[in-house]
């Protein structure tokens, strides 16, 4: 049973950050747009947690730089967003 729990967490992650690349190439979501990051750090997120199960080095490895690059996408939106509000 805890076997299909990760499985559907790992499957979950992967949807989202699956689905945040199809939604930027066709041209439903920007690069730097929130719902684009929040779904690329969810879906990393939720992989990570499954690989911590079924641990993948490789995988694991790559799921902290989507984190990282998820996280700095973030950084820039607020950033820009405060800086739109400021002017």
């Amino acid at each position: 049973m805890i076997d299909i729990l990760f499985d559907v967490i790992g499957m979950s992650g992967t949807s989202l950050v699956v689905g945040a690349f199809f939604m930027l190439q066709l041209g439903k979501a920007a690069p730097e747009s929130l719902t684009y990051n929040l779904m690329n750090l969810s879906g990393a997120i939720l992989l990570l947690i499954s690989l911590c199960y079924n641990f993948n080095l490789a995988s694991f490895v790559i799921e902290l730089f989507w984190i990282a690059a998820s996280v700095i996408g973030l950084v820039k939106y607020v950033k820009a967003k405060q800086s739109a509000v400021a002017t």
